[in-house]
This record gives structure tokens, C-alpha cells and sequence, in this order.
């Protein structure tokens, strides 16, 4: 799946995704950059900054020695492999 990523607070970019996925939300109170999260049920989500939210996510996993990222949109290609 190529997803095209936005960039979002200048901490994060973001892609709605065609289907729901299943959630298990919580609020983290602290993300980490490289974060992978859920937004909803249908907004995959990568931090690329530390911050502290109130917001609600399901976490999904972490990108270790994630690159630097900007405010450019980026293309993402997610596989099962």
C-alpha cells in the first residue's frame, strides 16, 4: 500500500486510510517521535516529533532511526513483509 503523507502541527504527518482498521485507543499523554498511532479508526499517523497530547490514539508501532522529516509531504510504502 503507497500512502501519501501530510504534514500536520509541524510534528506529524498523516493519511486517511480507504477502510476502518480496529482500534484500541488510549491516551498516551507523551508521544515519542516515531510513533506510529492510529487517529480514529481510519487516520494512520507518524510522529516525527516528542510532544504531549490529550488526544486519544491506538498505538500501532515505532519507526527506529526514523529521518529527519519536514513540512513537505512524503510517500510512504507499507507492506506485510
Amino acid at each position: 500500500m503507497e500512502l501519501t503523507m501530510t504534514n500536520l502541527n509541524s510534528n506529524e504527518k498523516y493519511a486517511y486510510l480507504d477502510k476502518s482498521l480496529p482500534t484500541n485507543t488510549y491516551s498516551p499523554e507523551h508521544i515519542e517521535a516515531g510513533d506510529v498511532m492510529l487517529f480514529g479508526d481510519n487516520c494512520l499517523v507518524i510522529f516525527y516529533k516528542s510532544f504531549t497530547t490529550d488526544y486519544d490514539y491506538s498505538k500501532i508501532g515505532n519507526i527506529n532511526n526514523l529521518p529527519e522529516l519536514d513540512s513537505n509531504t512524503i510517500t510512504v510504502n507499507l507492506s506485510t513483509d
